[in-house]
């Protein structure tokens, strides 16, 4: 029953989140709302809304592993899976002003993520501090693009809002949104019980579930929207994506669900997954700072990179770490 479970929690994520995003998406456009806001929230907010739903409903159930293993599974994925996979459907090209900037703060919100983690727990106060962050990060973006400080960027964003098709009937956008967050909290309810039963009965941790089986069942949403847009030749929105939901996830989502409930941090984490989502985070950057292109070769390093990092989840972090020490 547990693997019907997480089926079906896969099926009406990946669903539902879709759902989501076309129906607000035209909700937003009917009521005159401009592709670049489009872009820089509603977008951003619907397809990071199953690691949202997701981390909420497992650290309500006590399960604060799958909550935060979720959305440093979901940022390593976002990275090395999906870059990689969409470079490999097409060479990832880009204007390196229009995403560097951001580039960079999702690495230095990375590192105050990290510092925060490594206290042992995400309270209320981290949590504060993260959400505050999401905010400026919101309020910055709007402002720097409206005034057209940063053109290519606020291009990017209307890009990622042009991707995204409609339907024109406002009654089936009213219902579209509405059945697509139904699905996603129902989704995130099967998948982490799901999830939490795979867990107790093959001994394994909550929060490898959360860095792996789960992690990968969030980023389908934006699995799906970067393939698209690479297959369309839009491979920049597959960039904006991935930078986007990673901000979203660290500083929106965590930030909310530790201000709600508190979240202890795995020694796991500390040790191995936090480092391997800083080093991601990090090996963006040379790309970003030059002319930024992420070949089909680089692709599979990317993508290699990740199915390795899943290897040493199945193999056990604690046994690799022992082997690197000796």
């Amino acid at each position: 029953m547990m693997y019907l479970y997480i089926a079906i929690g896969f099926f009406l994520l990946l669903g539902g989140a879709e759902f989501l995003v076309k129906g607000s998406v035209g909700l937003a456009r009917r009521i005159g709302v401009s592709p670049l806001v489009i872009g820089m929230t509603v977008v951003a907010l619907g397809t990071s809304a199953p690691e949202f739903v997701v981390s909420l409903d497992a650290a309500l159930e006590n399960a604060a592993g799958i909550a935060t293993g979720n959305i440093i599974g979901s940022n390593i994925a976002n990275i090395l899976l999906i870059l990689g996979v969409t470079a490999l459907i097409k060479p990832i090209k880009g204007d390196p002003s229009a995403i560097m900037r951001d580039g960079i703060i999702l690495l230095s919100c990375s590192a105050v993520f990290t510092f925060l983690c490594a206290q042992g727990v995400l309270g209320m106060n981290a949590g504060m501090v993260l959400f505050g962050l999401f905010i400026a990060f919101l309020g910055y973006s709007y402002w720097r693009e409206r005034h057209g400080d940063d053109p290519e960027a606020a291009e990017l964003h209307q890009h990622e809002a042009d991707e995204i098709e409609s339907p024109e009937n406002v009654w089936v956008m009213v219902l579209m949104t509405l059945g697509g967050i139904g699905a996603v909290v129902l989704g995130a309810e099967l998948l982490v019980d799901g999830g939490t039963e795979v867990a107790r009965q093959y001994g394994v941790s909550e929060e490898v579930i959360g860095l792996t089986m789960i992690a990968i069942g969030t980023s389908l949403p934006e699995l799906a929207a970067s393939g698209m847009a690479a297959i369309r030749g839009h491979t920049d929105v597959a960039l904006g994506n991935v930078i986007g939901s990673n901000l979203f996830n660290i500083l929106g989502v965590l930030g909310a669900v530790a201000m709600i409930q508190e979240l202890p941090v795995a020694q796991q984490l500390l040790d191995f997954d936090l480092w391997v989502m800083m080093g991601a985070t990090i090996l963006l950057i040379p790309f970003m700072v030059t002319r930024w292109e992420l070949s089909r070769k680089e692709g599979l390093f990317f993508a290699a990179s990740y199915v390795t990092y899943i290897a040493v989840q199945a193999y056990g972090v604690e046994r690799v770490l022992e082997m690197v020490s000796l």
